[in-house]
């Protein structure tokens, strides 16, 4: 099947999905039979990432995340590894698909692993897109606040 094929047979999954809030054990279904129809997709991670998140499935999200955050570098012709992009290697300040892209799955795994309340590994992601995103479009110092009062508050509670 080409790759053309599968992203349509996955893109039908999830449009036939019965609706997370219906039926989240069927639209879980239609989502894991779309990741496994067209992993590579951008359009099912997309999907799926936001069925995980609004589903509060946050464990899950981050590998769609993850995945999300791939693409778009390839998109973007950046370095694999996060870590090592800069500010310099793409437009990040340019309303474009693939930055923003970018950019908003930084915050979707700094978000997610601060929700898991692994604030230790959800810091570093939002270290880089205040780095490459240094006019906060996407809100990154009001999820830093919201997390470290979130840590604040669980710290309180293991006392």
């Amino acid at each position: 099947m080409a790759l053309e094929e599968m992203a349509r047979a996955a893109l039908d999954h999830l449009a036939t999905a019965p609706g997370a809030l219906s039926d989240p054990e069927g639209t879980a279904r239609a989502v894991e039979a779309a990741l496994a129809t067209a992993p590579h997709d951008l359009d099912v991670r997309l999907g799926a990432y936001r069925f995980y998140f609004y589903t509060h499935r946050f464990a899950e999200a981050v590998p769609q995340a993850e995945a999300i955050l791939a693409l778009a570098a390839q998109r973007l012709n950046v370095a694999a590894d996060w870590r090592e992009v800069r500010p310099e290697d793409a437009g990040f300040s340019v309303p474009d698909l693939a930055p923003g892209l970018y950019l908003q799955a930084l915050i979707a795994l700094a978000y997610c692993h601060m929700r898991l309340g692994d604030f230790e590994t959800g810091q570093p992601y939002l270290d880089k897109l205040f780095e490459l995103d240094p006019t906060d479009r996407f809100g990154a110092v009001r999820l830093e606040a919201a997390a470290r009062a979130g840590e604040a508050e669980a710290e309180d509670e293991d006392d």
